[in-house]
């Protein structure tokens, strides 16, 4: 897809972007990459299903200013069909692929640092179905990763993607940037990603002091990490949407 000054490309067609994608990923909460799933797999995406990765370039710097990650995954459809979340989508597309997929699974949209607040993500959005079209995949779907949870992380997600603003659009700015382009707002994926550690790494991570067993709010996270000190553990259940682009 191409769009005045960006140009939408996938891995197969320039590999050699894949390290400025690599370097997007430090957008992220240091404890979104330690997840077990995500330890395991994800840096096998750009090259084992290069042509579902895009970078959005700047025609004039040649700059990646946006990516996205995904994958083909086998969807029947409905709400009860679709996958717990990320951690699923990870494990069983990629040990697993299936033989007929139908739908295009979009793992991440990240936007770089300074370019946000052009309407990259929506142009990101547009090149995902575009490419889902290409490949003869019917639809695509994202557990999305609402941007403004984090600031109520205490608040259950069924509750907050149900938010609107004065327009009646959805509060959050991602989930609202979905919407904008025809996505429609499936379900809630409570358990999108689990992550755990001990606590020392959970301290490390969120550069908390965690002195008793209990629920804490961490930085970046869309709900409460639970720290078990007798058992020198802390889990973090990552809450997404799931959003579905026809």
């Amino acid at each position: 897809m191409e769009t005045p000054g960006l140009l939408a490309v996938s891995l197969d067609e320039r590999a050699e972007l894949a390290p400025s994608l690599d370097a997007l990923d430090g957008e992220w909460p240091p404890f979104m990459r330690n997840g077990k799933s995500v330890r395991r797999y994800w840096g096998s995406l750009n090259t084992t299903r290069p042509e579902f990765q895009i970078a959005l370039v700047d025609t004039g710097s040649g700059d990646v200013v946006a990516k996205s990650h995904a994958i083909p995954i086998e969807w029947d459809g409905t709400t009860a069909g679709l996958p717990d979340g990320v951690d699923a989508v990870l494990k069983h597309a990629l040990l697993s692929p299936p033989r007929r997929p139908t739908t295009l699974c979009a793992l991440a949209v990240v936007v770089a640092p300074g370019q946000r607040g052009r309407g990259l993500s929506r142009v990101v959005l547009r090149s995902l179905r575009d490419v889902a079209a290409r490949r003869g995949l019917r639809d695509v779907v994202v557990p999305a990763r609402p941007t403004r949870k984090s600031l109520f992380p205490r608040t259950p997600i069924e509750e907050y993607m149900r938010w609107t603003d004065s327009n009646g659009l959805p509060f959050d700015p991602w989930l609202r940037a979905h919407v904008r382009v025809g996505g429609t707002l499936l379900c809630a994926a409570p358990r999108s990603l689990v992550i755990t550690g001990t606590v020392g790494q959970w301290e490390s991570w969120s550069g908390l002091r965690f002195a008793s067993t209990g629920s804490y709010d961490v930085a970046g996270a869309l709900g409460p990490l639970w720290i078990d000190r007798e058992r020198d553990t802390g889990r973090y259940e990552e809450p997404n949407v799931w959003v579905h682009h026809a």
